[in-house]
C-alpha cells in the first residue's frame, strides 16, 4: 500500500540535552501505531518533531513521500490536554469549525457545508448536544471527543494523537478507541502516544518503542516482549515483565 509516515535519522535536542537521537522508522498507510516508553523518552517530542512544531537537529520526514511542509493539511493532530487553555473563550462547535480551515482557509468564513461537517463530525463523538456549550465546561472525556471532532473534520490522512486517554472516562476512551480503529480500516493512518502498557496489544497493529533512541518498531508481538521492554524501562522490569507476559 505504500508508506503513510517515514523518519529518517531524526535527532532533536532541547538546550543541549538529546531527546531523540538517530530515529528510523517507516508506517505503512492504514495502520494504527501507539507510541510507547518511559516518562521522558521523547514520545510527544517525536509527535511534535513530525509537526514540525519543534526544531531538530537532524533528519528527514516525509508524509507518503513528500515534505511535511507539503502535507500538512493532511496531517490531524490532537495535543495533550495539559497543553490546551481550556479557559478560552471558544465553543464545542467554534472548536469543531478550525478542523476545516485548511480547506476552507484562514480568512474565508466557514459555510454551511463546512458547519453540516462539523455537526456530523460532533454527531460522530456523540457530542452534538453539546455543541453551544464552552470547551471549558466539559469533562476531561468530553474535551477529548471534541478535539477529536476536530481533527475528524480535518478529513486527514494521517492522525497524530498525543496521550488522548489521560483523564478521561471509560466510555470516552472506549468510544475513541472505536473510531481510530474505524478509521485505519477506512485506510487512515493513526499514531497515538500512549502510557498504559496493558492495553497496548488490544489497541494497536503496531508499535513504536522509544527511550531517547528507538528501543524498535513493528507489529505488536514482535515488539512487546520483555526484552525489549527491559531495554526501554529498564529498573521497572520485573512489574513490566509480568504484564508483558500476561497480555
Amino acid at each position: 500500500m505504500g508508506n503513510s509516515l517515514e523518519v529518517n535519522n531524526l535527532s532533536v535536542s532541547y538546550y543541549g540535552n538529546i531527546a531523540l537521537s538517530n530515529i528510523n522508522f517507516e508506517i505503512e498507510i492504514g495502520r494504527l501505531v501507539g507510541v510507547i516508553g518511559p516518562n521522558g523518552a521523547g514520545k510527544s517530542t517525536l509527535i511534535k518533531a513530525i509537526l514540525g512544531l519543534l526544531p531538530k537537529d537532524r533528519g528527514e520526514i516525509k508524509i507518503k513521500g513528500k515534505p511535511i511542509k507539503e502535507m500538512r493539511k493532511n496531517v490531524a493532530y490532537v495535543p495533550q490536554r495539559s497543553a490546551i487553555d481550556w479557559d478560552f473563550p471558544i465553543t464545542v462547535k467554534e472548536t469543531v469549525l478550525i478542523g476545516t480551515y485548511p480547506s476552507v482557509g484562514m480568512i474565508k468564513r466557514p459555510g454551511k457545508q463546512e458547519k453540516d461537517l462539523a455537526k456530523a463530525c460532533l454527531e460522530q463523538v456523540d457530542m452534538l448536544a453539546y455543541e453551544d456549550r464552552q470547551i471549558g465546561e466539559l469533562s476531561g472525556g468530553q474535551q477529548q471527543r471534541v478535539f477529536l471532532a476536530r481533527a475528524l473534520a480535518q478529513k486527514a490522512e494521517l492522525f497524530l494523537l498525543d496521550e488522548p486517554f489521560v483523564g478521561i472516562d471509560v466510555t470516552s476512551e472506549e468510544m475513541i478507541i472505536r473510531i481510530l480503529k474505524e478509521l485505519r480500516d477506512q485506510g487512515k493512518t493513526i499514531v497515538v502516544v500512549h502510557h498504559d502498557l496493558s492495553k497496548a496489544e488490544h489497541y494497536f497493529d503496531e508499535l513504536i518503542l522509544l527511550n531517547n533512541e528507538l528501543i524498535a518498531s513493528g507489529p505488536v508481538k514482535e515488539v512487546f516482549t520483555p526484552k525489549t521492554i527491559a531495554r526501554a524501562y529498564g529498573g521497572q522490569l520485573s512489574f513490566l515483565e509480568g504484564m508483558v507476559m500476561s497480555s
